[in-house]
């Protein structure tokens, strides 16, 4: 949601809304996300970099999708706020156009939604090869991990342009996004939905998910070493391995998931269910800043998680001298 957003709600319903018209608080909090948005751009880039360096973008595609929606999300992100301090006076065609795709965030939504629905069928992946490896060996192919990808992409543009496109326009020169809807109700059911649909059901997914993988692992290692003989300090290592990479993951995903765009998502599904809410500027910044930082750090989790991403990023550091070995590789998807 966008400050304009709350301040034409405070003109169209007329609630109490505190309306964020102090214009310094506004210009700090624009240049704060356009700097996140660039930071998170050049992170996500250098991930991209050492993914197709090491070969690892052909073996792990949808961790490789990922991080791609995550730059375009965030490299968006920072073109919207740049054009927004600059304090465009929008008239005619091109100004609607420019609010609908640009100040509108309609562009770096699109990817984060999708951002979204691929992280579900990443974990979703990891659980098939995990818990149900047979299946997964016989049923999962390579079309339809394609197909995820695709539907990953799809469905995050249409759910921001749905949303975006009936409740965006311009008024006096001013662009005001997913402001304009047709009554409370409206507003209401589609605060309920995306509430339910991007936060409680996904925080679900990967509970279950999560969970029966580290179940699946810690019986494994039990019948690894029950079995084991000659070799069972190779074996116990090596599923030691295992199940500490699947729980580094696990941890990292739910808490930094949780951490940073729980406040968010809590505050404006309060806000869209409630029409006299009032919202406190300080705060509505502080949790808009923390859900964008989640951007920044997730590619992270996934990619460096496999040694020969890890491997190429360290030759990145000047003066660096990284000790080629032979390196164990473990698919954790």
């Amino acid at each position: 949601m966008s400050t304009n957003a709350i301040e034409i709600t405070h003109e169209t319903n007329g609630s109490n809304v505190e309306t964020l018209r102090s214009r310094g608080s506004i210009f700090y909090f624009q240049c704060a996300v356009v700097v996140i948005g660039f930071v998170g751009t050049a992170l996500n880039g250098l991930i991209l970099y050492a993914l197709l360096a090491s070969k690892q973008h052909k073996k792990h595609v949808l961790i490789f999708n990922q991080n791609l929606l995550d730059f375009v999300s965030c490299f968006f992100l920072a073109i919207s706020y740049l054009v927004k301090l600059c304090s465009i006076n929008l008239k005619g065609k091109h100004g609607y156009w420019l609010c609908l795709t640009i100040l509108s965030e309609g562009c770096s939504w699109g990817p984060f939604m999708s951002s979204m629905i691929n992280l579900l069928a990443i974990t979703i992946e990891r659980y098939l090869k995990v818990v149900h490896p047979m299946w997964a060996k016989q049923k999962l192919r390579k079309w339809m991990i394609y197909s995820a990808m695709t539907f990953a992409w799809i469905g995050g543009t249409a759910v921001a342009a749905a949303a975006t496109i009936p409740t965006t326009d311009v008024q006096d020169g001013v662009c005001y996004a997913l402001a304009f809807w047709k009554s409370q109700a409206a507003r209401m059911a589609y605060g309920i939905w995306y509430f339910m649909s991007f936060y409680v059901i996904i925080l679900l997914i990967f509970t279950f998910c999560y969970g029966r993988i580290f179940i699946a692992i810690r019986h494994q290692a039990r019948v690894m070493a029950a079995h084991s003989a000659a070799g069972s300090n190779t074996t116990q290592t090596q599923s030691k391995r295992i199940k500490t990479n699947v729980i580094k993951t696990m941890v990292l995903v739910s808490v930094l998931y949780a951490i940073t765009l729980t406040p968010v998502n809590i505050y404006l599904f309060l806000v869209y269910i409630h029409a006299n809410l009032s919202i406190r500027e300080a705060g509505f910044f502080t949790l808009l800043v923390i859900g964008y930082v989640y951007m920044c750090i997730n590619p992270f989790i996934y990619a460096t998680n496999f040694d020969p991403v890890k491997h190429v990023l360290l030759r990145l550091i000047p003066c660096k001298n990284v000790i080629s070995q032979p390196v164990e590789h473990i698919d954790m998807t």
